[in-house]
């Protein structure tokens, strides 16, 4: 397999990574362009010491870290940079509890990603813990359609805190559910049982309020390409509970960050 190809198989997920840790799509893909970008110009950049998919994260980190990066308007939404801003002071514990729960690293790929030490990711990940115990619980509305599954987000979600207002298995089930109690979260599969789609049920929730929405899939990649608006919080089935815990984390995160940014500066 060319290096191309190397680089193509394990894009996906890369994105995966980048919309959860910048907060949205926009912000993310254009973190993994800039990326593709540095690495077309100098392909030495990818350094494969544990492997191309470790490399590749390795070298997104250094292209997120980057000062210049994150203040050039040019090449990253002006968004992106505000974000960061706003989570500089958690930024490493998202990177390493994502990394870990949500991409599957171990923690010696982990410090290898972010150029420090275990001890030090297991510093990070235990700091990752008490900012997601001091969350505010919010009502949950979980679309899905398959039993079993929803029964294990219920008691998962609950475990984590939060309420559970309902479980709707179609889209107007959903609809209906949120005009009854509006959400503080939604878990939501793309492609319902009936036919019927979570997104399209999702996409007629956001036009009457805002709420931030974690996907699930059994096909990720398909909601990976960076070609179209696609989700920024996605996770694929089968799910553990730690990617479900990170998603859900990083999702209220933002929402809450930009709830209690100033109007002025949110313009």
């Amino acid at each position: 397999m060319s290096r191309s190809q190397l680089v193509a198989e394990h894009l996906p997920l890369l994105r995966r990574y980048a919309r959860a840790l910048t907060g949205s799509q926009a912000s993310g893909d254009a973190y993994v362009a800039a990326m593709l970008e540095a690495l077309l110009q100098d392909s030495t950049l990818l350094e494969e010491k544990l492997g191309p998919r470790v490399g590749l994260f390795r070298l997104f980190t250094r292209i997120w870290n980057s000062v210049s990066l994150n203040e050039g308007a040019e090449k990253v939404p002006a968004q992106a940079a505000s974000e960061q801003r706003l989570s500089s002071l958690t930024a490493p514990t998202r990177q390493a509890f994502l990394l870990l729960s949500l991409e599957g690293f171990s923690e010696e790929e982990v410090a290898h990603v972010l150029s420090t030490d275990v001890e030090k990711v297991r510093e990070l990940a235990d700091a990752a813990g008490r900012e997601l115990a001091a969350e505010i619980a919010t009502d949950v509305l979980i679309i899905e359609d398959e039993t079993f599954i929803a029964m294990d987000l219920e008691s998962l979600v609950k475990n984590l805190g939060h309420n559970v207002i309902g479980v709707a298995r179609t889209h107007t089930d959903a609809v209906a559910l949120a005009k009854t109690k509006q959400p503080g979260l939604i878990l939501a599969d793309i492609q319902l049982a009936d036919g019927s789609s979570g997104l399209d049920a999702v996409n007629e929730l956001l036009k009457s309020f805002e709420v931030p929405v974690v996907f699930i899939t059994a096909y990720p990649e398909r909601f990976l390409t960076g070609e179209r608006p696609e989700p920024a919080f996605l996770i694929s089935k089968p799910f553990q509970p730690a990617m479900v815990s990170a998603v859900a984390s990083q999702a209220l995160f933002f929402q809450r960050n930009s709830r209690s940014r100033p109007k002025a500066a949110a313009s």
